[in-house]
């Protein structure tokens, strides 16, 4: 299961589990959500190149129809 797998599942095992609204609370309460999220993904963001980028995403893809 790669990261974003994983992710996307935890994320609707806690909406099944608690609904969107605490789902949300609870992601707060763990510190996500908190922040300037745009300049943080700006920043991890500034050396990866349009080729690297569209490589990723093209990964992903073949990963996801396996």
């Amino acid at each position: 299961m790669t990261p974003i797998e994983l992710r996307e599942k935890g994320y609707q095992v806690l909406v099944k589990e608690l609904g969107q609204v605490d789902t949300i609370r609870f992601l707060q309460e763990m510190g996500w959500g908190f922040g300037d999220y745009t300049k943080e993904r700006q920043q991890s963001l500034k050396n990866v190149t349009r080729e690297q980028f569209w490589s990723d995403i093209e990964t992903i893809r073949k990963e996801k129809n396996q």
